[in-house]
């Protein structure tokens, strides 16, 4: 088999990777090269069309993603808020040398903007900029033009702030702490594998591997997003490598514990290594199929940002398996019993087995395997009741530390203005000639501004501006625009639904102030905001429902079976509902906020059903290939303690990899770190520990319908197991094959079963 050859050719294995990720390093594009924009998201949405159309019709957009803010609580002097006017009047018609196109001032004096919270302190002036350039050039721009111009101490210059430069920010705070993630990360892996192992060495061959497959992923995946002419998000980055370094070690943890079972009943280097990989193989090639083909159900998605991240997640997965499947079988070939120094397997007799321990016996008796099947589906139920509160935003801005130059200056402008002030929603009216109508546009203005969650309204007649300056209306007076600002903070799930009923009354509120022959639409990225959030929204459901058609086709063919696989995804999807419930209840509960980040609670979910699949192949293929000629109970009683203790030690380093993203001190990453830690540590201490065996025990043989594959109550114990798609596992033919303290293993399942299985003794006492 491929496996031996990988022992037998094990050291032009390692060159070979150790080649490959040199190569990736020198000559291979790294995974992300572009701007964190918002072509992933924005891509078709209603909100771009119409910002394009006021494009075309007024030369720039009204919605400045980037802005000035001037701001002196005490009073802004009247002539700092005049030469605002005067400098924006001047960039409007070219008087400066900057690849800005214009600005539109905006004060908060004179009840010149009525929803200001305060009169006379700041001034917001809104640039715009080619919508073609990307967000850290728009932003240089502003921040040069501000230097330039803002010299004065009277200008109290705060800052240059918007979605663009928000956007900008979380992009350099990703670069910035993407090395700590990963440094970190890999110590708290290598922390764990040790302690798992009991060795200095084994941690080291972990992280070998995990080298080799972020290098050679990162590189790849670059290559393969030129050549697609895909470049991949920045906020997608630390997930890949958070993904990357969790399934990876994983499967680490997996080969390694058969090495150790091989060395502890006396194989010799080579034999051992042949053998492990060998029964391992096939289970964890299975596994990351499963995980590949559940994050590649984003796919599915009708937006482009998930569509992207699909393939972008399962190229990572799948790399990460090559890797694992192939260098982890020739190091352990390598080092031997050596992986596992300064312990020594064979030093440490196997623990006789005969009595199980407690948890064994409460999941593996009917009456209390009853009792822990209610009581977890019960707490899981409790957990997800807060998801039916879920709301979701963007809220780029809301997302940067405090401290952070961007959301000081947007603190100011929200202090003097309101809390929308930074991110206006455009009102376009088109047709006829709008623009004539001044009375009928200033009932609409009035109107507007009394309408649920307006702060205030900016529209035609509300600026007096130069004969030739048409900011808001054409000058064929065909078109005419209004500035909106909201009272809640933008991109948020308060502001969202206020742009959303705003949308559902437009034609009214034209009807009422009797604007004629107008048609009505909305831009900005709140309006953007509330699209994404829709779509996002309908996407879950329908990702959702691949990822579990995919998982559920892989477990079907992996198990033979159908009864097994449906209850095994059914227990992934109270998982997912509780997680997503845990995280609503501590973020927008707890911490106040305004709604969950529109990805995290699909990128929660997709990973979590995919990464519960991975662990029902490790933990139910075992129970599987045991129950091929022994009762399954029995089979559940002499698999579950080394099946446990490897899905712990793998769940938890998964657990930490994800868990450390909270180190990038952007919210949305601090949402997904804790949905995926705690999403991660429920699968395996609530689910894989005691709600699968419950369920396996209540159900017993009906779990492998229509298969005959498992073997009946009185299968006798001395036969052979039938050769199974697994090609076996190294619990069964280390633990089986051999002897136990001088019991042999079907001694053991007997004496195990005599203290386990109160029926069965039951009906003994009786006859």
């Amino acid at each position: 088999m491929w496996t031996s050859a990988l022992v037998r050719l094990r050291w032009p294995v390692v060159f070979t990777w150790v080649a490959v990720a040199v190569a990736v390093v020198l000559w291979l594009p790294p995974l992300t090269g572009g701007d964190s924009d918002l072509k992933g998201f924005a891509s078709g949405n209603p909100a771009v069309k119409t910002e394009l159309r006021s494009f075309d019709l007024f030369g720039f957009p009204l919605t400045g993603r980037t802005a000035i803010v001037q701001r002196n609580p005490d009073g802004l002097s009247i002539y700092a808020q005049a030469e605002a006017v005067l400098r924006a009047v001047a960039l409007d018609q070219g008087a400066y040398d900057t690849p800005l196109l214009g600005a539109l001032p905006v004060p908060n004096t004179l009840a010149a903007f009525p929803g200001s919270a305060e009169s006379g302190t700041t001034v917001v002036t809104f640039l715009f900029n080619d919508p073609r350039s990307s967000f850290s050039a728009q932003r240089r721009a502003g921040e040069q033009f501000a230097q330039q111009q803002l010299t004065d101490p009277d200008d109290a210059y705060v800052g240059v702030t918007g979605s663009v430069p928000a956007r900008d920010a979380q992009a350099q705070i990703i670069a910035s702490h993407l090395q700590l993630v990963e440094v970190v990360s890999v110590l708290a892996i290598a922390l764990i594998v040790g302690l798992t192992f009991r060795s200095v060495v084994a941690p080291l061959l972990t992280m070998g591997t995990v080298a080799v497959a972020v290098t050679v992923t990162l590189g790849v995946g670059g290559y393969v997003g030129r050549l697609l002419g895909v470049v991949v998000p920045a906020d997608l980055e630390p997930l890949i490598v958070a993904l990357l370094l969790g399934v990876v070690t994983d499967y680490s943890i997996l080969f390694l514990s058969g090495l150790r079972t091989r060395v502890a009943a006396g194989d010799d280097r080579l034999p051992g290594a042949r053998r492990a990989a060998h029964e391992l193989a096939p289970i964890v090639a299975v596994a990351g199929v499963t995980v590949a083909a559940g994050t590649g159900a984003l796919v599915v998605a009708r937006s482009a940002l998930f569509r992207g991240a699909g393939p972008a997640l399962a190229l990572t997965v799948l790399i990460g398996l090559l890797v694992a499947l192939t260098l982890t079988p020739a190091l352990m070939g390598i080092f031997g019993r050596w992986a596992f120094w300064p312990s020594h397997p064979a030093d440490r007799p196997a623990p006789a087995v005969a009595t199980p321990t407690r948890l064994v016996r409460v999941v593996t008796q009917r009456r209390t395997a009853g009792v822990v099947t209610v009581v977890c589906v019960a707490v899981l139920a409790i957990a997800t009741l807060p998801l039916t509160g879920l709301r979701l935003g963007l809220g780029f801005v809301q997302s940067l530390p405090d401290d952070e130059p961007v959301a000081v200056a947007a603190a100011a402008a929200q202090k003097g203005f309101a809390a929308g002030i930074l991110s206006p929603t455009e009102l376009l009216l088109e047709g006829g000639d709008v623009g004539t109508q001044r009375l009928a546009l200033a009932r609409l203005d009035d109107a507007l501004a009394h309408e649920p969650g307006v702060a205030g309204v900016l529209g035609p007649g509300d600026l007096h501006l130069p004969r030739g300056v048409n900011v808001l209306t054409t000058a064929d007076n065909r078109a005419a625009r209004y500035l909106v600002v909201l009272d809640s903070s933008p991109l948020g799930a308060e502001a969202i639904d206020h742009v959303r009923r705003l949308q559902q009354r437009l034609p009214a509120l034209l009807e009422q102030a009797g604007v004629a022959g107008a048609t009505a639409a909305l831009a900005g990225d709140t309006a953007l905001s509330a699209t994404v959030v829709r779509d996002t929204t309908d996407d879950l459901l329908a990702i959702t429902v691949a990822a579990l058609a995919v998982n559920l086709l892989l477990l079907v063919l992996f198990l033979r079976a159908l009864v097994a696989p449906l209850y095994l995804l059914a227990s992934s999807v109270l998982v997912v509902g509780a997680t997503l419930g845990l995280t609503v209840a501590v973020f927008q509960g707890l911490l106040h906020h305004d709604g969950l980040t529109f990805y995290v609670p699909l990128s929660a979910a997709v990973l979590l059903v995919s990464l519960g699949s991975d662990y029902n192949v490790f933990a139910v293929g075992q129970v599987w290939h045991l129950a091929e000629r022994r009762p399954l109970r029995r089979a559940l009683v002499l698999a579950l303690p080394q099946s446990t203790a490897a899905i712990t030690a793998a769940g938890t380093a998964l657990a930490a990899s994800f868990g450390l993203l909270a180190l990038v001190p952007l919210r949305p990453f601090r949402e997904l770190a804790f949905a995926m830690s705690v999403g991660i540590l429920l699968d395996v201490f609530v689910v894989r520990s005691l709600l699968v065996p419950s369920l396996l025990t209540l159900v017993g043989r009906a779990s492998g319908w229509p298969s005959s594959r498992l073997a009946g109550d009185e299968a006798p114990q001395t036969s052979r197991a039938r050769t199974g798609a697994t090609g076996g596992l190294h619990q069964e033919s280390a633990g089986l094959d051999r002897s136990v303290n001088g019991q042999s293993s079907d001694e053991v399942v007997e004496h195990m079963a005599a203290y386990n299985d109160d029926d069965l003794a039951a009906e003994r006492r009786l006859s």
